[in-house]
């Protein structure tokens, strides 16, 4: 029986830290590809609900990327929305916008 606390226990501390470091990853890939264009940086993120940013992230990124990929605007962003990173990282980049969304009530650190 201890055993098998332990591998519980140990199963939700796993999970509990990885979560966190999602959010720390899309930060990253945020900084590094979204804040060169949306100048607004981290408090652009809070322009929109989460319910939007689920609409933009489902399915991979899909509209994200199509958004980005049919606009003239953003250019300099289409060899990252073609590039295996940005489909590894959708989930990273997705956490990171629900976390810090308009609803959300948290607010990102000024790293």
């Amino acid at each position: 029986m201890n055993k098998f606390l332990m591998l519980v226990l140990s199963v939700v501390i796993f999970t509990s830290i990885s979560a966190s470091a999602a959010i720390y990853k899309g930060q990253r890939e945020f900084v590094r590809n979204c804040v060169s264009c949306h100048k607004a940086g981290q408090s652009y993120v809070a322009t929109k609900r989460k319910m939007e940013w689920k609409s933009y992230t489902r399915a991979n990124g899909k509209r994200l990327k199509e958004i980005h990929l049919n606009s003239d605007k953003a250019k300099k962003s289409h060899k990252y929305f073609e590039s295996k990173n940005f489909s590894k990282n959708t989930r990273h980049l997705e956490d990171f916008l629900l976390e810090y969304a308009k609803d959300s009530g948290n607010v990102p650190a000024c790293n």
